[in-house]
This record gives structure tokens, C-alpha cells and sequence, in this order.
């Protein structure tokens, strides 16, 4: 028995198993296969118009009657200025000349949309049982229609302030996401990444702060793992690097081939992808731009100019410019089915606690 059914209860999932939403490497097979499992799958949607998500959202409601959460990223956007653009075109001068590339061609915009109205409506016609937010919470006005829609919002916390924050506002559960996740830091209420605690750390300290349930999230590769953020105070984890080599995920054959690669000291924080700080095993533009770079101009704008790269790049079998979005724990990733997965992770983590709680 899970010590903790808050969010067993909460979501009416099987297992306390959140798949993270990792926008680009995957899409509604993945979300299927984890519910499938008896976790709780997730859609991200950050990166896909309205019309896009109620696609996905029809076609998971069409295969597995289990609960759906779509993610959803509230940034506030930021202009791109015609000083940054070159800046960054300058510094990224010579991969364009070696790959025969002209800097001055047009290029699509990076599609990294916050939560709208659009989006909004979707939610309300579709209602999926949960829906989560990264980088804070949209306005109040859209936050009421989803729950007049009878959806639960959930969202991450990077600080005990943020997690203190979301909870004020009426969030269901909190996710505790420590510096070791993947991805982006869904911080937004500081900008200090050199301050962001580690998941051990921030979990107990959240717990204490916070009476809703809290998910942990960052470096849970494993039943060990999840069994440990239970001992903390967790209600639930959420993992999604542990999924990335997944047959349901779309990761390219280079990409699945460099996290296969991955050791515990192979990602790092970098902000040259996107222009906003994120954890991704390290390629060619973050050794030699960043991983930190001053150059990179602010989210999502950082990831338009290398797009002409990436495509140059992914023709040879490279991720020279590639994300690879993965956490500290990207070595215990392991290629099964995604269903699969999550029943061994399920049942791993309660053997530990049996074995625990003596």
C-alpha cells in the first residue's frame, strides 16, 4: 500500500506516477502508454496550436478511458530585439558557414505559446481531468473558466515561496521540481539558478509549508528513487527522463543514441537552446556557446536562430543543436514500453517500501 494516497485518489490513477510533459519528444502514443501503465500521462501543449491539442486530446480519449493532464507554460513573452538578433547571429556566425547556411535567410519564429484564450477553450470543450502549468499560472480570469470546467490544476514550484504562492491561488497539488529535473526550471518567481535547491532538499521544506499534495519531481529514475520521495513527504513523483527511450517517445535515432550515452555527470543548466534555463545532456552549441551564455537572447527567441542548424545537422545523424532536454538521472533511463515501465516503476517502488516499513 502506498503511505500516501492523496493523489491516488486526487487524479483516480492506479499509480501515484506522473509522466513530466517533454514538449517536442513526444506526443498522445506516450500519454496512452503511461496510462495504460496506471500513471497519470501528460500532453504538453506549449508548442502546438489549439487545433493540434484537441487532435492529440481526441485521439488519447479514442484509446484509454484513463485520466488526461495537459501542461502548459504561462512565460510572459519578451520582444525580440533587432540588437539581440544580431548578437546572436554573430556568435553563431561560423556554424552557419560551415554548414553552408545563410544567416540572413528568413527563419519561423520558436513556437513557445503561453496559456490563452484559445488554449483555453480547448480545455473547457475537451475537459481533461487535470490541467498543469509551468512558469506560474495564467491570469485569474482564465484560471476560473478551467475550473468551472471541473479540471484540477496542478503546477511546478522551484522554491518554497513559489510552492507557498501556487497553493494561495487554489492550486490541487504542488510539483516540487529540484535542480536535478530535465527540462526547463519552472521557476517565476526568482531567476537565480545558482540558488535552486536540490530535490531532497526543497521537498520536506515544500511539505512543511504547503497542506495540498505535493509531486516530487527531478532525478527519480527508479523504484528506489520513488520510494525515497515518499520517506520526504511526497504524495506522488512525476518522471519523464526515465521515459525519453521509451518506443513511445519520438526522440530521433541520434537522440535516443546520445541518452543512451548519458552518465550522472553528463547534463548541465543552459540557456543557449531557448534563451530561458533548462537541463539537456550536453551537445556541441552548449560546450562551446554556453552552457551559460550571455548572447542568447531571452526565451524562446535563443532557439529560432539555431533551427536552420538543428535541420543542417540532424541531415548528418548529429544533435550538434539538438535539445536533449534530460535529468541528472538520464542514465537510468531503459528501453521498455512505456506501460511496462511504469508498472515496474510502481512495483519496484512498493517492494522498497514493504522492505521500509519492515
Amino acid at each position: 500500500m502506498w503511505p500516501d494516497r492523496r493523489l491516488i485518489d486526487l487524479f483516480k490513477t492506479e499509480f501515484p506516477i506522473v509522466l513530466a510533459p517533454m514538449a517536442g519528444v513526444m506526443d498522445a502514443e506516450l500519454v496512452i502508454a503511461v496510462g495504460q501503465g496506471g500513471g497519470l500521462g501528460s500532453l504538453p501543449c506549449a508548442m502546438i496550436s489549439a487545433e493540434k491539442i484537441r487532435e492529440q486530446l481526441n485521439i488519447i480519449r479514442q484509446r484509454v478511458t484513463a485520466p488526461v493532464n495537459v501542461n502548459f507554460f504561462c512565460h510572459t513573452p519578451v520582444e525580440l530585439t533587432a540588437e539581440a538578433e544580431a548578437r546572436w547571429k554573430r556568435r553563431l556566425a561560423s556554424y552557419y558557414t560551415e554548414h553552408g547556411l545563410d544567416p540572413a535567410a528568413p527563419v519561423n519564429a520558436a513556437n513557445r505559446a503561453p496559456f490563452d484564450a484559445a488554449a483555453c477553450a480547448v480545455v473547457e470543450e475537451l475537459k481533461p481531468e487535470v490541467v498543469s502549468f509551468h512558469f506560474g499560472l495564467p491570469e485569474q480570469a482564465l484560471l476560473d473558466r478551467i475550473r468551472a470546467a471541473g479540471c484540477l490544476v496542478i503546477a511546478s514550484a522551484t522554491t518554497v515561496k513559489e510552492a507557498v504562492w501556487l497553493e494561495q491561488r487554489g492550486v490541487n497539488a504542488v510539483i516540487a521540481q529540484g535542480a536535478e529535473a530535465g527540462g526547463h526550471r519552472g521557476m517565476f518567481l526568482t531567476d537565480k539558478i545558482a540558488e535552486q535547491p536540490g530535490l531532497f532538499a526543497l521537498l520536506p521544506q515544500i511539505v512543511d509549508a504547503v497542506k495540498v499534495p505535493v509531486i516530487a519531481a527531478g532525478g527519480i529514475g527508479d523504484g528506489r528513487g520513488i520510494a525515497a520521495a515518499f520517506a520526504l513527504g511526497a504524495s506522488g513523483v512525476q518522471i519523464g527522463t526515465a521515459y525519453l527511450r521509451c518506443p513511445e517517445s519520438t526522440h530521433t535515432a541520434a537522440g535516443r543514441a546520445a541518452l543512451a550515452e548519458g552518465r550522472d555527470d553528463s547534463t548541465v543548466i543552459t540557456n543557449v537552446m531557448t534563451g530561458r534555463p533548462a537541463r539537456g545532456v550536453q551537445n556541441r552549441v552548449m560546450r562551446e556557446v554556453g552552457p551559460i551564455s550571455p548572447d542568447a537572447p531571452p526565451f524562446p527567441h535563443a532557439a529560432t536562430a539555431l533551427a536552420p542548424l538543428k535541420a543542417a545537422a540532424d541531415k548528418q545523424g548529429k544533435v550538434d543543436f539538438t535539445n536533449l532536454w534530460a535529468g541528472q538521472a538520464v542514465a537510468m533511463g531503459r528501453e521498455l514500453p512505456a506501460a511496462e515501465l511504469t508498472r515496474d516503476l510502481a512495483k519496484s517502488a512498493l517492494a522498497r517500501l514493504k522492505a521500509l516499513a519492515g
